[in-house]
């Protein structure tokens, strides 16, 4: 059901704000900020405000760069466990697996760091 069924069904008396909730598969506070969003918005107010919003915890575009870099010149075909043990030696903060998550991300390497091993 959409929203705007459910909204029509509760301006008419047909349906509880509950039985609204439950339709649309949220729950009673949720399905009331969306009424407020609704009310004071119109439809532009029930989408998803998150979707445009960048992480604040997002490692920075430059960072993602030479970490590609950084395999692609000095450590091509290491698997994963290599090449993080070197970009830690060569003063890397981040984790292992967003190390893995990146390059695998940016199609960096090949299937030999994809499975761990050599």
């Amino acid at each position: 059901m959409r929203f705007e069924e459910a909204y029509e069904g509760c301006q008419r008396g047909r349906l509880t704000q509950q039985e609204a909730a439950r339709l649309l598969g949220v729950c009673d506070r949720t399905y009331r900020r969306y009424l407020l969003r609704y009310e004071e918005q119109g439809m532009e107010g029930l989408v998803d405000q998150r979707l445009g919003q960048v992480s604040h915890r997002s490692a920075p575009v430059d960072e993602v760069i030479a970490l590609a870099d950084l395999y692609h010149h000095r450590y091509q075909g290491l698997n994963a466990q290599h090449f993080y043990s070197w970009y830690r030696r060569d003063g890397g903060l981040r984790s292992y697996t967003w190390v893995k998550k990146t390059l695998s991300g940016q199609g960096a390497y090949t299937e030999s760091l994809r499975q761990g091993s050599s």
